[in-house]
């Protein structure tokens, strides 16, 4: 297309051209510079930083047509954009040397298989580097002394099973000690976080749907993500109607959900709309939608965060997620339940809370660490850059 708009150029200078030469005793000189300023015109229009310019100045004048379902929808997220660093500053709890080991944060990370041993650690790791006091990982067995290796900050425990490992009469009783292993600890935990590196053996997605029903029946908060999400989807009931359970799905996950509940494609024209309706015919859970702007809605109110992150999209992000979520979740939700608690927000809702600012902060901390490492950026680096990121937000005393 651009070769045949230079070639049409080309002919409208030569007929000019041409033209030229039978007027060229009535206008002289001044049809030359038309001819030459056209062709000037012509070899401007396609240098790359006159298009640039060109762009520039049609954002600055405003010349987006307003009607444009994009548009409107854009100004939908701006309205309902929300002031993170608040919510951070005012959920965060002070460092104060009365507390004891666990009041910070109690996070347990279930998943873990033999083909996917990052996506847990990057989860748990992150939970800690936010502020979280403990971390615990339940993974395979096969999973257990990579994810070990990777740090000993983490308390790992090998009690997973794949269905490879266990034989079809061993089934049953295996999955009660698996259920009777983890229960055993869940009235410590202040939040779980289920499915990053989980995998899809049908064994093991049977044994973390019974750790999801025992988590609801004590009243933990449950923050879904990777594989977890794949479980959920094709068993809503794990979820549905339960509050405490956040849901933080990609696109391709989204799509799937949307198809799911409500037997439509995916709407971006009304994308505020759309997952409110999701996330209240699902019974309230709260849904974080990621995207250029992550989405937050429990079925009741949306909310925006729109904080600039970083344009490389290396992959573990979604598991330092799940990972700041889960302690953003349990801080609010302490500020919440306490008698005490002089939290002046307008939302009140823990899920929503943890929601808004793990986002941020994993946006702000991926700013931080492709500011300095560029196109080099990966996992590691930006959960370095976790503590940092609250600092400049919540200093510590």
């Amino acid at each position: 297309m651009r070769r045949a708009f230079l070639n049409s150029s080309l002919v409208m200078i030569t007929i000019n051209s041409s033209a030229y030469s039978g007027c060229e005793q009535e206008h002289g000189m001044n049809s030359r510079i038309a001819i030459l300023d056209s062709a000037k015109t012509c070899i401007l229009y396609f240098s790359p930083v006159f298009r640039r310019q060109q762009l520039l100045i049609r954002s600055l004048r405003g010349s987006i047509d307003h009607h444009q379902p994009h548009y409107r929808d854009m100004q939908a997220i701006r309205s309902i954009e929300v002031d993170s660093e608040s919510i951070i500053r005012a959920i965060t709890p002070v460092l104060d040397p009365t507390r004891h080991k666990g009041q910070a944060g109690n996070i347990a990370v279930i998943g873990g298989c033999r083909e996917y041993t990052g996506a847990p650690y990057f989860a748990a790791i992150s939970a800690l580097k936010i502020g979280a006091d403990l971390s615990h990982v339940f993974c395979t067995k096969d999973a257990a002394p990579v994810i070990k290796s990777y740090s000993p900050e983490l308390i790992v425990h090998p009690v997973l099973e794949e269905s490879y490992n266990v034989r079809e009469e061993y089934k049953r009783s295996i999955s009660n000690d698996v259920l009777a292993e983890v229960d055993k600890w869940m009235e410590r935990f202040d939040c779980l976080v289920v499915g990053p590196g989980l995998g899809r053996d049908p064994f093991l997605l049977d044994c973390v749907s019974e750790i999801i029903r025992h988590a609801r029946q004590s009243n933990i908060p449950i923050v879904i993500d990777g594989d977890g999400l794949f479980l959920v989807t094709n068993n809503l009931n794990l979820v549905s109607d339960y509050a405490l359970a956040v849901l933080t799905p990609n696109v391709n996950e989204y799509k799937r959900l949307v198809q799911k509940v409500l037997s439509s494609e995916v709407n971006e024209v009304d994308a505020p709309q759309q997952l409110l309706s999701l996330a209240k015919q699902i019974g309230g859970v709260t849904i974080l939608r990621k995207g250029n702007n992550d989405l937050i809605s429990d079925g009741d109110t949306v909310k925006s965060v729109s904080v600039y992150g970083s344009s490389r999209r290396c992959g573990g992000q979604g598991d330092i997620l799940s990972g700041s979520v889960a302690v953003f979740l349990s801080w609010a939700r302490q500020h919440i339940l306490a008698k005490d608690s002089n939290l002046n927000l307008s939302c009140k809702n823990p899920t929503v809370l943890g929601c808004i600012a793990g986002s941020a902060i994993l946006r702000k901390a991926a700013s931080l660490a492709f500011s300095e490492k560029k196109r080099s950026t990966v996992t590691g680096d930006i959960i370095e850059c976790l503590g940092k990121s609250l600092e400049d937000i919540c200093p510590a005393s």
